[in-house]
């Protein structure tokens, strides 16, 4: 028997950090993956774990590296932990790198947000993958459960049908959905929280505005209009459940 293929790794460690400035708090609250792959075989084959990083161990890391280099952007904490397991583990020759981040709101209180106190109110969940080794390094954003819905402005017509076929067309329907999105990035840009804040502004725009013949033609118009108003982003991926 042969091992094809091999990657362990540490799930669901789950990050929080308060980022300070001044008396105005931010919640940074994470859940993050790091899966290994490199020389681990006799770990499987020959029950050998000299070359075995504990997964304790990677938990711990995720920790500290995050209590010293998370701020307000994920991204870069992403590329950190990769770096720092293949530049500190020989063994190590390909990391991935997988972010989901919960979003905490301020209260608004009196009128303005507090600066210290949060509810979750907010569904959508940004995320982050990363996949590096010693030559590349591939970056993924994006979001889930991006919940939208529009009343009006949105129909489904001139389909084939046959004798199973029982929807009716119309002209005047609801759009709702939950967005899954994720985007590559071509460069690194100043700052990954307002680019990629930037694009789903722009993703949302055509499904606000325009009207909707179909899910299939307002996924083109988001993805075009994403790509459009922001170049450093090479590609663009897009599920809306109906």
């Amino acid at each position: 028997m042969k091992l094809l293929s091999q990657n362990y790794g540490k799930s669901r460690v789950r990050v929080l950090k308060v980022l300070k400035d001044g008396a105005t708090h931010t919640i940074k609250e994470l859940s993050v993956r790091v899966a290994l792959q490199g020389d681990f075989d006799a770990s499987y084959t020959a029950a050998d774990n000299a070359l075995v990083v504990p997964t304790d161990t990677v938990k711990n890391t995720i920790n500290v590296l995050a209590h010293d280099h998370l701020g307000s952007d994920t991204e870069p904490f992403a590329r950190c932990l990769a770096t720092h397991f293949l530049g500190r583990y020989a063994q190590v020759h390909q990391v991935r790198v997988e972010i989901e981040e919960r979003l905490w709101d301020r209260l608004p209180i009196n009128g303005a947000p507090h600066p210290h106190s949060f509810s979750q109110a907010n569904r959508v969940r940004p995320f982050v993958h990363l996949t590096q080794d010693a030559d590349s390094s591939l970056i993924t954003s994006g979001v889930r459960d991006l919940i939208v819905l529009k009343s009006t402005a949105s129909g489904f017509a001139d389909y084939p049908k046959c004798e199973f076929t029982t929807l009716p067309e119309t002209t005047d329907r609801i759009f709702a959905t939950a967005i899954e999105a994720s985007w590559q990035w071509s460069a690194e840009p100043a700052s990954y929280t307002a680019a990629n804040a930037g694009l789903i502004t722009a993703m949302l725009k055509p499904f606000a505005e325009n009207y909707s013949p179909s899910v299939q033609a307002t996924i083109w118009e988001m993805g075009q209009a994403a790509l459009t108003a922001c170049p450093q982003f090479a590609q663009i991926t897009l599920a809306l459940p109906n």
